[in-house]
């Protein structure tokens, strides 16, 4: 058996896989992808599911579009003593990078958590650090809405009488829209297209692990803001998000937020993924929410001539 075909058996039969390591995730956002898996006698203690792809003759380790994370899954044993969990991830990452490609460029998302820096280094992996926040969403709904900064949380109480929220996928190319015309205003262009976004979608749908959440408002009927809601068994992600560009209230995507993690809460999901952001307006607005900050790794190397070139010429 395969490598892929045990950890398709494998993710059948643990719930507790990320949504962004999921077959079914990867099969939409991967032309072609494999895995990497750790084993300890029967048991399989890491797995790393990675993109298979090659260009102008390189191989490339990078993280596929519309996908915040990827990086090595840690299945620690339920009665792993917490003082031996850094040196069985040690291990287990150790074993898991011999399995890799050879790539000779990587930019690759870690996954919140992932520790093993030095590791990385040590073959020659080097690591940028990115920032979120994430919320434990145990506390109440009302200590919830007290960790939030006043003004936010008056915010959310005016929207609340300003707009109706419903979960409305067939909006979907509205947030399309409002994305590439916001980013348009800061110069940047959209870095997907509207039919990616679709097969996630609709991926996301067969497996319930979405929602699209939209704020029209009370009288003029008009979209306000719309939020892409993701989720697995331990994690609720904001995964992507817009205010329309022609409304003139920002307190919708307060809202709408806001919304997310309550669903998320109710759904018994034990955190809240901001996906954070270093621009700072963005920063500034998700820091309101009172999450901690977390740093995560995005492992990058560049060993190719023809890339290096490519990334020159694209400055």
């Amino acid at each position: 058996m395969s490598n892929k075909e045990t950890y398709l058996k494998f993710c059948a039969s643990n719930p507790d896989i990320p949504v962004f390591s999921q077959p079914w995730w990867l099969d939409v956002v991967c032309k072609k992808w494999d895995v990497a898996i750790a084993y300890k006698g029967e048991h399989i203690t890491g797995t790393w599911a990675y993109p298979v792809e090659k260009k102008l003759g390189v191989t490339l380790m990078r993280t596929p579009k519309l996908t915040p994370y990827l990086g090595p899954v840690i299945h620690f044993p339920a009665d792993l003593k917490e003082s031996k969990a850094d040196n069985f991830e040690h291990e287990t990452v150790s074993e898991l990078l011999k399995q890799l490609p050879k790539a000779k460029f990587w930019h690759l998302a870690m996954p919140p958590g992932m520790k093993q820096a030095g590791l990385f280094k040590n073959n020659n992996i080097l690591s940028q650090v990115q920032q979120t926040f994430l919320l434990e969403l145990f506390e109440s709904e009302e200590t919830l809405l007290a960790n939030m900064k006043d003004t936010l949380r008056r915010n959310v109480r005016m929207a609340e009488d300003e707009v109706i929220l419903t979960n409305s996928p067939e909006y979907l190319k509205d947030l399309y829209h409002f994305q590439k015309q916001t980013l348009s205003k800061k110069g940047k262009s959209i870095p997907f297209s509207y039919k990616e976004m679709q097969h996630i979608m609709k991926a996301c749908l067969e497996h319930n692990s979405c929602a699209l959440w939209v704020a029209k408002g009370k009288t003029d009927k008009k979209i306000h803001g719309i939020v892409w809601q993701v989720w697995d068994n331990k994690t609720s992600y904001y995964f992507m998000g817009a205010q329309n560009p022609n409304s003139n209230s920002n307190r919708s995507m307060s809202l709408l937020l806001w919304n997310t993690m309550r669903e998320a809460k109710k759904m018994g999901i034990s955190q809240f993924d901001l996906e954070g952001s270093m621009d700072d307006g963005v920063e500034r607005f998700f820091r309101n929410f009172g999450g901690d900050r977390v740093l995560y790794m995005v492992l990058m190397k560049n060993k190719s001539f023809i890339w290096r070139l490519k990334q020159m010429i694209l400055k």
